[in-house]
């Protein structure tokens, strides 16, 4: 077990906000959080205008794979940042659960998902800042 905290964010395709949430805590945590991303009906692939949006800012998260929400991930990590995944996200006691309410990413252009991923990365900004006090 790892003495640092772990977060997973979760949203339905695992393929635009999980993916760029995740993407920047790695960027701002470095290796002082266990980042972790699942979605409870995965796509197949990464939203190609979530991809494009983090470049943009240097972060390159075309590595990253769509993943099934599995129980032991959730079960297993402090935080738990849902965005819009419904009654699919398993509810353990003592774990620190958020709902960011965040406009889906899925099937709009860069334009419309910088917004998005910047206010993605004002809520870990926050949420970083929260876990390092």
């Amino acid at each position: 077990m790892s003495d640092k905290p772990s977060v997973l964010f979760v949203c339905v395709h695992n393929a635009g906000r999980s993916q760029m949430a995740a993407g920047w805590l790695r960027h701002l945590a470095g290796d002082t959080v266990e980042v972790r991303s699942a979605g409870s009906a995965p796509a197949e692939t990464i939203n190609p205008a979530a991809v494009e949006a983090m470049r943009e800012v240097g972060i390159d998260i075309t590595g990253r794979t769509p993943t099934l929400l599995e129980y032991e991930t959730a079960r297993d990590s402090d935080v738990i940042i849902t965005m819009g995944c419904g009654d699919a996200c398993p509810v353990f006691p003592g774990k620190r659960y958020e709902d960011w309410k965040l406009d889906d990413p899925a099937g709009k252009g860069v334009d419309s998902v910088r917004p998005i991923r910047d206010e993605i990365r004002a809520r870990v900004e926050k949420l970083l800042a929260e876990l390092t006090a």
